[in-house]
Parts: structure tokens; sequence; C-alpha cells
């Protein structure tokens, strides 16, 4: 007599194969069977590029397959986004979004190649980064307030300079001025990493920088922080006030933050298991350590939490983009 072992997931195939199971449940029992494509909308090298390379290599184990980063940039996201969001919805493609796709690009944008409602899904949380108002080492400026001061002296007699329209970093920028009352003249660069070498190079004098990209110059001293759009101050930054501090502006802060999200029509137990091993990652005392050192706060938090945090800063940041009337191609 010869016996039989039958698996759940051999058991699930054939239910499957005989018609008696759907397709998307076949699927998420076989979920992941190929390496898993993870779109980045930024350059490799900077913030967002490492955090998901970071979290790529927890999850693999997980996983049973290789997390494969592709970086995609251009376009604030848009590009990533819209490929990310005509992607097969099976868990096989995944997209870092962040606040710029996913709450300032739809106020910014007259269209987009995706909407970000119908065609993602949030799966989970991962980071939020702090911005830091700062400028050149050798500025005659050694606070917010005379910056201010500068500006209303001088209007817009002063550049400022920010990864590209549309950004965390230039919106904060534009909010903080136009609270103040001043304005200083918007230079868009490709990136962050351009920005701060402007800035070390004495070309650029004035940006927000995100503590990610900029940690060890703001750390030593190269570039001169001035005050973090934060609730708090930063612990590797105890003597820099933050916004509120330094200038009075009630309630302001300005981050951006980072998520995982997949095309709106990938199963739920795909979701939840890409959820569940997203936040498995994020509790491994190395990759928070890690964060920690390239600037990253650690941001829990599956779908709803996601979804919430969304909510939240839409009704923040919506009105505040339509005020300052800011539209983009």
């Amino acid at each position: 007599m010869t016996d039989a072992i039958i698996t759940r997931r051999g058991a699930m195939a054939g239910l499957a194969a005989a018609g008696l199971l759907p397709a998307t449940a076949s699927r998420a029992q076989t979920y992941p069977n190929r390496p898993v494509r993870w779109l980045v909308g930024y350059p490799a090298g900077g913030g967002t590029d490492v955090l998901a390379r970071l979290l790529g290599a927890a999850m693999s184990p997980e996983l049973g397959q290789q997390m494969v980063i592709e970086n995609r940039p251009g376009a604030a996201t848009n590009l990533a986004a819209g490929e990310a969001a005509r992607a097969e919805p099976d868990g096989h493609t995944v997209f870092t979004a962040g606040i710029e796709t996913l709450v300032y690009n739809p106020a910014l944008y007259k269209s987009l190649p995706f909407d970000p409602d119908k065609d993602l899904r949030p799966v989970a949380l991962t980071a939020r980064f702090h911005l830091l108002l700062t400028v050149r080492k050798d500025s005659p400026i050694t606070s917010a307030a005379q910056l201010v001061a500068r500006a209303k002296a001088a209007p817009e007699a002063t550049n400022y300079g920010s990864p590209g329209l549309g950004s965390p970093h230039h919106l904060a920028m534009e909010r903080l001025l136009k609270e103040a009352g001043v304005k200083l003249t918007h230079v868009p660069y490709r990136g962050m990493a351009p920005v701060i070498n402007d800035m070390l190079a004495g070309v650029m004098e004035v940006a927000f920088v995100d503590f990610a990209a900029g940690r060890s110059v703001l750390v030593d001293g190269t570039l001169r922080p001035l005050a973090v759009a934060s609730a708090s101050r930063l612990a590797a930054l105890p003597d820099v006030p933050t916004v509120t501090e330094a200038l009075g502006l009630r309630d302001f802060q300005a981050y951006a933050w980072q998520g995982v999200v997949v095309p709106a029509k990938t199963p739920d137990p795909i979701v939840a298991r890409l959820s569940d091993v997203v936040a498995k990652a994020l509790k491994q005392e190395t990759i928070r350590t890690r964060m920690v050192e390239i600037g990253l706060d650690p941001l829990t938090g599956g779908p709803a939490e996601f979804a919430a945090l969304l909510k939240a800063d839409r009704d923040i940041w919506w009105p505040i983009i339509r005020d300052l009337g800011i539209r983009l191609e």
C-alpha cells in the first residue's frame, strides 16, 4: 500500500485546476513564485533607494524569493508610480510611494499617468524623513529669524534649492515662506545630492535638507542647520530648534514619509502577507539601527494605518497647496 501525502499547497493547486478555487486564491497560495520587483522613483544611492535595498534584503528570506530593486526616476515619482499602477496585480511588483506621490502630486499636477486611489493599494508604512532648514557654512545667517529678516529686507534676493518641483523640501519651504510672510527664489534641482553639493561649493545658500541625505554634513557642521520642521528636536542635533521654536510658527510640521504599495487589484491575502513581511523586517534590530544611522525613523503600520495617514496629510496639505497656487504640468 502506498501512502499518499497531500500538502496544503498541492490540494489548493488541485482544486484550482478543477475549477473549484478562485484564481486569486490560487495565486495567493503560491505567492511569490518568482523574484519580486521593487520599483523606486529615485536614482540609486539616495535615501529612498538605500531603504528599499535594506528592507528588500531582509524580506527576501521571509518570502523565499529575491527582491529586485529597479530605479525608475523622473517626473516627481510619477513615472515609477504609473509603471506600478499598470503592473500585473499579483504581488510581484511593489513600489515605494511617499507623501509626494500620494499626497502632493494629486494636488499639484493637472493630470497624472495613474489614479493614486483607484490604481494603487497601500500595503505598509516604512519610514519618515526629517527636514531641516539649512544654510551653507560660510553664510552670515546663523538663525532662522535672521533668514526671515533678510528676506523681508530684500524680497526674492536670496535663492533656495530643492530636489525638484513638488518635492517635500520644496513644499516645506514654500509653506514656511508663506507663513512667515517672506519670499525667496526657488531653484529646482534633480535630486537632493546636487543641492547639497552646490551648498558645499558655495553656489547655493539655503535649502531644506532631509536628514537622511545630509546627516554627515549636518552633524559635523559642514552645513549649518537652522531649524528642524518636526514636532520636536532631533536627538542627533539637540541644539537645533524646531521651526515653531525658531520662528513662532504654530504647529508647523513638514515630514517626508514612505511606504510600500501594490497595484489596486492585488488580492487581499497577498497584501496581508507583504504587510506582515515588511512589519517583520522593520522589527529587526539591525534594520532599525541602520535606519537611524542613515537618518530615518522607522514608521510602522499596515494598510489601515497607511490609509489613515494618507487622509490626514491630504486634509493638511491639499488646502496649503491650493493656497500657495502651485500647479504643475
